[in-house]
């Protein structure tokens, strides 16, 4: 581990005129395994595309369709406070956690401590390199957390990328001891099947449960093998981390065959079951929801090492690959995620219309462990993007005002929306803010990973650009800021109101 110290803006109108689509052809082809494409210790792919889409992208900059390149679009609802570009750390920027006046952010090469005291001017506290996609991350007490989703020679910071056939490759959790801000130790590591492309804190007084989600087997990985039908769970003491170990890999979808009952998936469209990409827990209510490639659940966490199924549904129409999860603060409905594309495709355009690569909202119905998750409505953005910007559902957070669903989600180069699914068969949007693409002669990976709302600030962590901090001046959402958490890890919900 190595550790380190220290535009312009005009409006943009809601439904924006297309932008034509051409590039999915070849992206979407293929089941989406992968949330974002794994980069090892190289640069971003970028993804050629047509001189045909060049020159589209091209005639909407110049009728003003889309916004330039690189430049901030917003509603006037929204105000862009900093922007904090990348520095030691040049992979990309991955998912955020919170506690007190630090943010933490994820990053393929490692993690960055910021002190948001003030958010207008975020400074560096820390800054440490241990590479190993996608360092997804939380933190809890004294005690931060990472997952390695790429296989490595060993669990140090030092490692280096390695074959999955290789039996005495690595992948899984890591462990820091935070409670020096400005020098975080590494403390354990915890190797689980198939790695750790996400994981999910269950907190307790003594000990920290870890679920973590993984995926994508194959018959020649040592550790990663079929049937792959459920999640690791970590124990991890408070004050022996240490001693951290899994102590159970509940399966999640039994059945025959070598996959188990997840969703067989539809090649081409959607995606097979064979792990969960992401879970989130709501504690208050000792529930969870899981999205889970091919397959949305809703569980009870009463036992916490033993995480139970109540209900199971898919989508195999318009959801390619079940991704994150969010839970309204009454725990009656669960906004899901569908990432079509796997997070590098540019599905906001016509060709693919408003219930692809979208939210789908669920109302929870019934009483105990006969609740059920019934489909109400999809939300998506309504500003078409260009066809070298990725754009899909992605990570977002609630923002707490009480009697209203409110919350900020990030789109990738869709930039940040904020919408309200008060009335679950009618969403609509309520602010944004964007830039323009990246690059207007190729696709690459950039845009908002995570965007979540904390302490009256919204904050993004921008794959490719940076870290920014937004604030939204909205009498629907300025209840929020009477709102003060010491602590939020997004996948672990809090009860804001208790």
């Amino acid at each position: 581990m190595i550790l380190f110290g220290n535009p312009r803006t005009r409006r943009r109108h809601l439904g924006v005129v297309a932008v034509a689509a051409g590039l999915l052809g070849a992206l979407l082809t293929a089941q989406p395994a992968t949330a974002i494409p794994d980069p090892g210790d190289g640069p971003a792919q970028q993804q050629k595309v047509s001189e045909s889409t060049r020159a589209e992208v091209r005639e909407a900059l110049k009728d003003g369709a889309i916004p330039g390149q690189h430049e901030i679009v917003h509603s006037a609802n929204i105000r862009h406070l900093a922007s904090v570009p990348k520095d030691t750390l040049q992979g990309l920027n991955s998912d955020l956690a919170f506690q007190g006046k630090y943010a933490f952010a994820g990053n393929y090469d490692g993690f960055r401590i910021f002190d948001i005291s003030d958010p207008r001017a975020p400074k560096t506290v820390a800054q440490v390199l241990c590479p190993g996609s996608q360092n997804d991350i939380s933190v809890s007490g004294d005690l931060l957390f990472l997952s390695t989703d790429s296989s490595r020679s060993d669990s140090s910071c030092n490692s280096t990328t390695q074959p999955a056939t290789e039996k005495s490759s690595w992948e899984g959790m890591k462990v820091f001891d935070i409670s020096d801000k400005r020098n975080p130790k590494y403390v354990a590591a915890v190797e689980t099947a198939c790695g750790s492309h996400t994981h999910t804190l269950v907190p307790e007084r003594k000990n920290v449960y870890l679920y973590v989600s993984s995926y994508s087997p194959d018959a020649s990985y040592p550790d990663c093998r079929p049937p792959h039908d459920g999640i690791s769970v970590i124990k991890v003491p408070r004050y022996a981390p240490q001693k951290a170990a899994v102590v159970g890999f509940p399966v999640l979808f039994p059945g025959e065959g070598p996959d188990g009952g997840g969703n067989p998936g539809t090649p081409g469209r959607v995606s097979k079951t064979t792990g969960c990409h992401d879970l989130t827990v709501l504690p208050s209510e000792d529930l969870a929801a899981g999205a889970c490639m091919g397959d949305g659940i809703l569980m009870s966490i009463k036992d916490p090492e033993r995480p139970k199924v109540i209900d199971q549904v898919r989508d195999d129409v318009n959801f390619a690959f079940w991704h994150s999860a969010t839970f309204n603060q009454k725990a009656n409905k669960v906004v899901f995620t569908d990432e079509l594309g796997g997070g590098g495709a540019a599905t906001c355009n016509a060709e693919i219309g408003p219930n692809r690569g979208a939210d789908g909202i669920y109302d929870i119905v019934g009483k105990g462990d006969k609740r059920k998750l019934v489909f109400r409505s999809y939300f998506k953005i309504p500003r078409h993007q260009a066809d070298t910007e990725n754009c899909v559902a992605h990570n977002g957070s609630l923002i707490p005002v009480k009697g209203k669903d409110l919350m900020v989600q990030a789109w990738y180069q869709g930039g940040v929306s904020v919408w309200d699914f008060t009335d679950s068969r009618s969403p609509k949007e309520i602010a944004y803010f964007d830039r323009g693409p990246l690059t207007t002669d190729t696709l690459q990976i950039a845009g908002s990973w995570s965007a979540y709302y904390y302490n009256g600030y919204i904050y993004s962590n921008e794959i490719a650009r940076g870290f920014d901090v937004l604030k939204i001046d909205d009498r629907r959402t300025d209840p929020a800021r009477r709102i003060h958490l010491r602590e939020l890890n997004v996948q672990t919900q809090p009860d804001y109101f208790d």
